[in-house]
């Protein structure tokens, strides 16, 4: 009977940290209002992937535990593969790049495919940590061994989590909507000079009447350096002609002076609260993120 009782807990022992890596990625696998990855085939693949990795981590403690070093040797070569992971996921990106009416841009869809290496990663140290603590604690009792190791892995996820949590426009600056002006061919957000491309009458008017614009103001002044970004850029106009679907024309343009960035497009679906908040939640992209303490301490000299 105990030695049921011993099997029993020993198959605990694998199982519980590999569900809970599972649901750790499974948790961070949210579909938002970007869309991305797709379901049901993009939740699949992402899953097991990170049933894969959660894997990897239970099954660590017990091959050092048991002196298997050619296993720990074959995790560590499991673990290269994540690599590929983001490898596949900026080909594919790229791929559908080439189908959309806005390019994402490749400094995006690099941050999009480091995102989902990382959150492989996620999976294995919360399924390796709730290994880990089940195997720390004391036998005895089974179900206080099991709810520790859930707690540990719960506490180690909501700490990754957060860490590795990125910012979005909305956190470094204000976005308000603007009033667009068109003098002859030219285009204007409230004061801001956009383009002198809109030669034709029907153009003007189709930007007259269905353009939407906004202004976003940043809430330092070294912040513009990031709004700014060709890239960061891309990616706004990306995700707002991606939600309101493109008519025909998108700008955004920078005011030097002020840092202010004119974002303009004329869209299918004319919603200015969901075309704000767009621009609000679009991520801030990791490549181009510069610290600005430098700049700070010469300021205050």
């Amino acid at each position: 009977m105990e030695k049921e009782i011993l099997s029993q807990y020993y198959i605990f022992l694998i199982l519980i940290p590999i569900l809970c890596g599972t649901v750790a990625r499974y948790i961070t696998l949210v579909v938002d209002y970007r869309q991305y990855p797709s379901y049901p085939n993009g939740y699949l693949i992402h899953l097991v992937a990170g049933f894969i990795s959660s894997g990897i981590g239970a099954i660590a403690i017990p091959a050092i535990l048991e002196r298997n070093f050619e296993a720990i040797t074959f995790l560590v070569l499991a673990t290269e593969q994540f690599r590929e992971v983001r490898k596949i996921e900026k080909e594919s990106l790229q791929d559908l790049d080439n189908v959309e009416h806005v390019f994402r841009g490749e400094a995006y869809i690099d941050g999009i495919a480091k995102t989902f290496e990382a959150r492989n990663y996620l999976s294995l140290l919360v399924s390796f940590l709730t290994s880990l603590t089940m195997h720390l604690v004391p036998h005895n009792i089974i179900l206080i061994n099991i709810l520790s190791g859930i707690l540990a892995g719960g506490i180690i996820f909501y700490i990754l989590k957060n860490f590795s949590k990125g910012k979005s426009i909305g956190d470094i600056a204000q976005v308000k909507l603007a009033k667009i002006t068109v003098k002859n061919s030219e285009l204007y957000v409230d004061d801001i000079f956009v383009t002198n491309h809109l030669g034709t009458d029907r153009a003007r008017n189709l930007v007259k009447d269905g353009g939407m614009a906004a202004i976003i103001y940043p809430n330092e002044r070294h912040f513009n350096r990031i709004i700014d970004h060709h890239g960061q850029r891309q990616a706004i106009i990306f995700e707002a002609c991606r939600m309101l679907g493109l008519k025909r024309y998108h700008y955004t343009k920078c005011d030097y002076e002020t840092g202010r960035v004119a974002v303009m497009l004329v869209p299918i679906i004319y919603n200015e609260g969901s075309f704000i908040e767009t621009i609000k939640k679009t991520p801030l992209l990791e490549s181009i993120k510069k610290s600005s303490s430098l700049m700070k301490s010469n300021l205050n000299k």
